[in-house]
């Protein structure tokens, strides 16, 4: 199972620096989907972008896993409303189907990130952990026991 969990975990830290790159390089669709009612809208496209990249990186670096981890479920939670915007308005993005049932799925599949995410908020063996950094240049009073 170790072995899957941190598959798993790459593909998480990967996908989830990659959307926020995007944050950065397109930003006007996730603009688009923000509430009216919150203020600076291409600023926290900006912000929650910064934050994808920042817990994504961490959740692949072994000391700070586990903070980067409840970063990503608090991010999640953060986002959800533009979620909930683009759904009950029916705001239409390029290259989005424009269908129910798109909105259907992609409501829930916040649920499911946050569960990603919260599988890693738990210590694992440092040894056996995904990481984006040699386990050597870890010192070693940061590694847990």
């Amino acid at each position: 199972m170790n072995k899957y969990k941190e598959i798993l975990r790459v593909i998480l830290g990967i996908s989830i620096i990659v959307v926020g790159v995007t944050h950065f390089v397109i930003a006007e669709p996730y603009v688009k989907i923000m509430p009216p009612q919150l203020p600076y809208p291409l600023g926290l496209v900006y912000l929650s972008g910064f934050y994808e990249i920042l817990g994504g990186i961490g959740l692949l670096v072994p000391p700070v896993s586990q903070a980067a981890a409840w970063g990503l479920i608090a991010l999640f939670i953060a986002v959800y409303p533009a979620n909930i915007n683009m759904a009950v308005n029916h705001i239409q993005l390029e290259h989005i189907p424009n269908s129910p049932w798109v909105h259907i799925i992609r409501l829930p599949f916040q649920a499911v990130l946050i569960v990603w995410a919260w599988w890693y908020t738990k210590s694992s063996d440092w040894q056996k952990q995904a990481s984006i950094i040699p386990k050597s240049l870890i010192p070693k009073e940061l590694k847990w026991k």
